[in-house]
């Protein structure tokens, strides 16, 4: 999939996240901000990239801030972002897509 416009998912409220994408330039230019990047940055990164390669996203500008989020939230969070850049609103294969 190709990222078609900027999008954002989540919110900035604990326990959850707000994921920002735009279109890249090749690659995937990853950037995070969480108050727990010491303890869980990793994770949350392998997350996130395994989440975008699942959908077939290969080039994109990703930014994550994090309060706390669980990894099934930040999968959401991320497949949503890409639905909406894609500006696909029906029939949404959630979750399937990236199983």
């Amino acid at each position: 999939m190709e990222i078609r416009k900027p999008a954002v998912a989540g919110t900035m409220e604990s326990s959850d996240c707000q994921v920002s994408l735009e279109p890249g330039e090749g690659g995937i230019d990853f950037t995070l901000e969480s108050v727990v990047a010491q303890q869980f940055g990793n994770e949350i990164r392998r997350v996130a990239l395994e989440t975008l390669s699942r959908l077939g996203v290969d080039s994109v500008k990703i930014s994550i801030i994090d309060k706390g989020a669980l990894d099934c939230t930040i999968r959401a969070r991320v497949e949503g972002a890409v639905y909406r850049s894609l500006e696909q609103f029906k029939d949404l294969p959630w979750g399937g897509a990236i199983r």
